[in-house]
């Protein structure tokens, strides 16, 4: 593991933490703040954090890392499954020396937040999720052709945008394989019982319209899922439904996920 400093809750520190196979570019800010992990995008980067931290502001420990294969710096791996992004966290929190931690997690990351949330309910003090964790059934093998075709026809240009981090480092057929992971992840009958045994609180900030590689109201149709989620688990509540797309939630909606994240620091005050 490289750092620049020298205490795990001090000043700033970056480097690398080294889990399985590969190594994870990881910042933490560090400070004596309830420590807030941002788990990004399917292939995103620690950088779209960067307004809500800035909303949320110094109080609280912000640890943000690109997962494998992502941004700049993270290694490669033979494996880039959703279980080895479940681990990482694991990975990254042990190396921080953090042992109890508020998950934000976007789209895959709202999953990642959502199961790491139910197998750790004296770890985590809550999670938000951002447009992302509905239990519904979008996967089929139509559904299958369309995603490994997209990629396909994205392969010519993404090896372009890997040197600046906008892409990962992973091949088109990876990037299907864990697209359609998902997918399979996403059903009601995989996903409904690990929203169902989540104890913690959890908020969730809703986008509104639609995402990439969805058509018409497909989007908006998934997110309805909300409804019988919120029903059965008292723990779990919408904080908001905004205006901005899944793409554009980071960037336009940093006030709305800053305050659930607030929200649900405020109850484990209460609780503690």
């Amino acid at each position: 593991m490289t750092k620049d400093s020298t205490s795990s809750t001090g000043s700033k520190w970056t480097g690398m933490i080294p889990v399985d196979d590969t190594a994870l570019a990881v910042t933490d800010t560090g400070g004596p703040g309830i420590p807030v992990v941002y788990l990004n995008g399917q292939f995103a980067t620690q950088g779209y954090w960067r307004r809500v931290i800035a909303e949320l502001g110094a109080g609280w420990r912000h640890i943000t890392y690109d997962e494998r294969a992502r941004g700049k710096k993270s290694k490669r791996s033979a494996d880039y499954s959703f279980e080895a992004a479940v681990r990482d966290v694991d990975a990254v929190l042990a190396a921080r020396g953090v042992d109890r931690a508020l998950l934000v997690g976007w789209s895959y990351g709202a999953f990642v937040a959502a199961h790491w949330a139910s197998r750790n309910p004296d770890r985590a003090l809550g999670a938000v999720m951002v447009d992302g964790a509905f239990p519904y059934d979008w996967l089929d093998e139509a559904m299958e052709q369309r995603i490994r075709k997209m990629f396909r026809r994205m392969g010519w240009f993404l090896p372009l945008l890997r040197p600046t981090g906008l892409a990962p480092r992973m091949t088109a057929e990876q990037q299907a394989d864990s697209n359609i992971e998902i997918g399979v992840i996403s059903r009601e009958r995989e996903l409904g019982p690990v929203l169902d045994d989540i104890t913690v609180p959890v908020r969730y900030v809703v986008a509104s319209g639609t995402s990439l590689g969805s058509r018409g109201d497909e989007q908006e149709q998934i997110r309805t899922s909300l409804d019988v989620v919120t029903a059965r688990n008292a723990n779990i509540k919408i904080s908001a439904k905004v205006a901005s797309n899944h793409g554009a939630i980071l960037k336009k909606e940093s006030p709305a996920i800053a305050e659930a994240v607030r929200d649900i620091a405020a109850l484990d005050r209460r609780e503690h």
